[in-house]
């Protein structure tokens, strides 16, 4: 079957999770994006972009759009030639934290409800993101003055799931290169650029290893879609002769190289609905270091919970001083680790996202 997907942010997480289920799928999928950059402007203003870039849809089985825009306008422009719709949430604007200095703007709580209610089908990329999503709905309509719409959790509800996103690498055992102990250990950051990363708290957790006379190499990776935040320029003067990767590393080759030179990817996340940097960096032989909540209990093995995940920046910090002090020890766990990725892998998942469009593309049998 032939299907269209719509993704009005194409990069980062948004670019890998769309360019993966294209590759992968049995079915035919066009692909029609916008960059990624004004998500703000994308949520308002993306439906208007495709709806006349694509003037007549009817020809697809079915639709499949991120939820970074108004699906109830775009439904609205094309009418009755709008197919069957399935939304995949990457995030969501009810739970996502306000950065500093800022206000939230309910407007995008509500598109994303109404988002939630024309779409045929809501896939989450994890079960605490539809927790997390399902559980602020109440609140977020509570703060209407009156005529509250509380029957659209229930709504929502009923057409949720979960199906992780699929990562680009192979299944099967992980082929894990050697740490390099004969320099310092190597710590990744592969971590968007932003507030909701935590580099503050990053570059703290380094410095108080640097007090405590712990040498390590640092790779700042990750993108950056705006201003780079002041914690990275200081860092870059601060720890300079210890970076050996500074800024987006654009091909994936390269990327994945320096991923398999580290010993251990840092996340210090205040918001994390899936994390496809972690376990890209965990499945490359990175041992992981993570906070204990978010959506990190739920891709961590549970035998490994209190070893990988630290419940304050002291425990970070003390953590992070043992591995470096001692890699060696971790390198069996890490192998454990790696291959418990597989199963994020496209070729593992795919099958199950080919069923949604299965389900989806049954309805609209007779359009082609």
């Amino acid at each position: 079957m032939k299907f269209l997907f719509l993704e009005p942010f194409y990069g980062g997480s948004h670019r890998d999770f769309a360019d993966g289920w294209v590759k992968h799928s049995r079915h035919r999928i066009d692909l029609i994006t916008l960059p990624a950059r004004f998500w703000k402007w994308r949520m308002r203003g993306a439906a208007l972009h495709f709806a006349e870039k694509v003037q007549d849809p009817s020809d697809y089985h079915g639709l499949v759009v991120s939820n970074l825009m108004s699906l109830a306008d775009l439904k609205a422009l094309w009418g009755a030639n709008c197919p069957k719709a399935l939304v995949y949430f990457h995030e969501n604007q009810l739970s996502y934290p306000v950065p500093p200095g800022e206000t939230m703007d309910y407007q995008f709580g509500f598109t994303d409800i109404t988002t939630g209610i024309v779409a045929d089908r809501l896939l989450f990329n994890s079960r605490t993101h539809m927790v997390a999503f399902l559980e602020a709905l109440p609140g977020f309509i509570g703060m209407m003055p009156e005529y509250r719409p509380r029957w659209v959790t229930e709504q929502i509800r009923a057409k949720a799931a979960v199906l992780y996103p699929g990562c680009n690498y192979p299944p099967g055992p992980a082929n894990l290169k050697s740490w390099d102990l004969c320099q310092p250990p190597l710590i990744i950051w592969n971590h968007r650029w932003e507030f909701d990363k935590g580099p503050e708290s990053f570059f703290s957790a380094l410095y108080s290893v640097l007090s405590r006379g712990q040498e390590f190499r640092l790779a700042l990776l990750g993108e950056n879609f705006q201003l780079v935040p002041k914690g990275f320029t200081t860092a870059k003067k601060k720890f300079a002769k210890r970076i050996v990767q500074y800024g987006y590393e654009p091909s994936k080759e390269n990327y994945l190289k320096w991923l398999r030179q580290g010993v251990v990817v840092v996340s210090t996340a205040i918001q994390e609905n899936f994390g496809i940097s972690v376990v890209e960096a965990i499945r490359q032989g990175c041992y992981p270091l993570l906070p204990n909540n978010l959506v990190y209990p739920e891709l961590i093995p549970q035998k490994f919970h209190d070893d990988c995940l630290y419940n304050s920046q002291e425990e970070l910090v003390e953590r992070l001083s043992l591995i470096l002090a001692n890699p060696r020890q971790y390198r069996n766990k890490r192998e454990d680790l790696a291959d418990h990725m597989e199963r994020y892998s496209w070729e593992f998942l795919i099958d199950k996202y080919d069923k949604e469009l299965d389900q989806l593309g049954r309805v609209n049998a007779h359009r082609a």
